[in-house]
């Protein structure tokens, strides 16, 4: 049993690699897994599409890799793609285990149907339908409420990591805990730890149109580039390309395992009463067509947009036939039908949106990163597995298999009490006067990153979004030091930290490659490298007047 005088461990998020961490160390340590929002509002419940297995006689680790690295466009660490796919089989028979059902298939492996989706050679993803990351995480939420050493915690939010700078140890390398808000409560909480764990996901409410949750806004990877931590790859930005365009649904994913079983692309150019006959245009783009890896897929969805000035496309499933379409994608089928569109009979309306982080808190495979007692886990982190394009289904992969690493690694260490860390201070700060400072300031940050830093990129569109997010920054900083933190406010601070990493590291790459694509740089280089950035170390002079222990910008 774990020693209930030791600090606990602190994971920040609550989806599928904060639980697969807390789950793995339960045994052995306590732990204090933080929801910001209620615990089943993580990106994890929205997963349509499935799990990677290597589970088939048709498949190999080997295949696997090589589909890894041709979606990754040349970016992809081998070492990291073999390391997880040698143990994708283990993560799907432990998610089993767990009490996941995923959809199954008596002549299947291990029982289970094997679908296909963009990028991969042969059937590898266990799925649930196309509810797989809701089944996923209903059970492993179900497991963890049940475990006497996991506390969970709802509407608290990180604000930042503690470390050496506050307990004035220099340099600052070592985490020691969070500053945590209460949300209900407005009350900002000081969680020692002997570790902590990010795994608050992706950034994609830094733009316009995302197919993320409300929770999405680069929390982890904003704290831990604060602390100090290199981050990698960030201006890779995933696009999916079929998000639902409809004026009631701005966030609904159109799974991509629905192109996987033969869903085709159409221009909205068909006769009016027969809509399934528009013109199809991915074969023009690519040989593979509706089944290329979806930056290739998003681009020629936004190319034939612009071509012909239409405000989203077509994806058709109408020759699927009902019977299968309900069988195999019944919550695609019963969302469409509620607005009005019935996929047996129409095809779909759909639009690119913003979907998943490539880069992220730099990280090797125990999920170690730059501060001692750091760790970070899935979309957040970055172990070089996705390069410049994730191959579909990969990430839950990466969850489940890094979680796993990463509570073993933390297992091994020694426990100790710590050393008295300080109180969060705002004796100096006010209530928030004007709550529609921070909503202009989110819309115009997520507007701008839209227009000027989207599937399509210039030098100087990127340039100009600098510049603004610069002129953002002031006014949120100023705000930071001087009134009470609340959600709003943390979730656009790390937003806007998030949105500078995508353009300064956009700036840094001058090709075009995988989900960065350039019209001054068009074409990719002969070799090219991950873009790491390096917060450059700070003098006491150079902090912010708001106050100890709060954290510098």
């Amino acid at each position: 049993m774990p020693d209930s005088a030791a600090l606990p461990i602190v994971i920040v998020g609550a989806g599928l690699a904060g639980l697969c961490t807390a789950l793995h160390l339960a045994d052995q340590r306590r732990v204090i897994v933080l929801a910001k929002r209620g615990l089943h509002e993580g990106a994890t419940a929205w997963a349509q599409g499935g799990i990677v297995g290597v589970l088939g006689a048709d498949d190999s680790v080997a295949a696997h890799v090589r589909d890894t690295q041709e979606a990754g466009a040349g970016l992809v660490d081998e070492h990291s793609a073999r390391f997880i796919s040698q143990n994708s089989a283990a993560a799907v028979e432990w998610l089993m285990q767990q009490g996941v059902l995923f959809t199954d298939d008596a002549a299947g492996p291990l029982g289970l149907h094997l679908t296909r989706e963009g990028g991969h050679g042969v059937r590898r993803i266990a799925h649930a339908a196309d509810a797989t990351g809701k089944a996923i995480h209903s059970a492993l939420l179900a497991r963890a409420a049940a475990h006497p050493n996991i506390e969970l915690r709802e509407h608290t939010m990180a604000v930042d990591l503690i470390t050496s700078r506050h307990l004035k140890r220099a340099p600052a390398q070592r985490c020691y805990g969070v500053y945590a808000l209460d949300i209900a409560q407005g009350r900002v909480e000081t969680l020692a730890a002997s570790a902590v764990v990010l795994a608050t996901g992706g950034i994609g409410k830094v733009y316009r149109y995302t197919t993320n949750p409300d929770t999405a806004t680069g929390d982890g990877i904003a704290m831990a580039w604060r602390a100090g931590c290199r981050v990698a790859n960030m201006e890779f930005i995933q696009f999916h390309p079929t998000c639902l365009y409809h004026p009631q649904e701005r966030s609904f994913l159109i799974t991509e395992a629905l192109r996987g079983e033969g869903a085709i692309l159409r221009l909205p150019d068909a006769p009016a009463g027969d809509p399934a006959v528009g013109t199809r245009f991915m074969p023009n783009h690519d040989e593979r067509a509706e089944l290329a890896p979806r930056d290739i897929v998003a681009r020629a969805i936004d190319f034939e947009m612009k071509k012909h000035g239409l405000d989203c496309v077509l994806l058709d499933a109408t020759h699927l036939g009902e019977a299968f379409l309900k069988a195999h994608f019944p919550t695609i089928h019963a969302r469409c039908l509620q607005l009005g569109i019935d996929i047996a009979r129409q095809p779909i309306p759909v639009v690119p949106a913003a979907h998943y982080t490539c880069g992220g808190i730099v990280t090797d495979l125990d999920g170690r990163a730059d501060l001692s007692d750091l760790y970070a886990v899935g979309e957040a982190g970055y172990t070089g597995l996705h390069g410049a394009n994730r191959l579909a289904s990969n990430s839950l992969l990466e969850c489940v298999v890094m979680g796993r690493t990463c509570a073993e690694h933390i297992a091994r260490q020694a426990q100790s009490a710590g050393p008295s860390v300080p109180d969060w201070d705002e004796s100096q700060v006010e209530d928030a006067d004007e709550q529609v400072v921070i909503s202009h300031n989110w819309d115009e940050l997520r507007l701008l990153m839209w227009n000027y830093v989207g599937i399509v990129r210039t030098t100087r569109r990127l340039e100009r979004a600098l510049h603004r997010i610069a002129l953002l920054r002031g006014e949120i900083d100023e705000y930071y030091a001087n009134f009470r933190v609340n959600r709003d406010l943390l979730e656009l601070r790390n937003l806007v930290d998030c949105a500078e990493l995508v353009v300064r590291s956009a700036l840094m790459r001058h090709e075009s490659r995988g989900l960065h694509y350039s019209r001054d740089f068009p074409n990719p280089l002969p070799v090219s490298f991950p873009t790491v950035l390096t917060r450059p170390a700070r003098s006491e002079a150079q902090g912010r007047a708001d106050g100890p222990p709060r954290v510098e910008v």
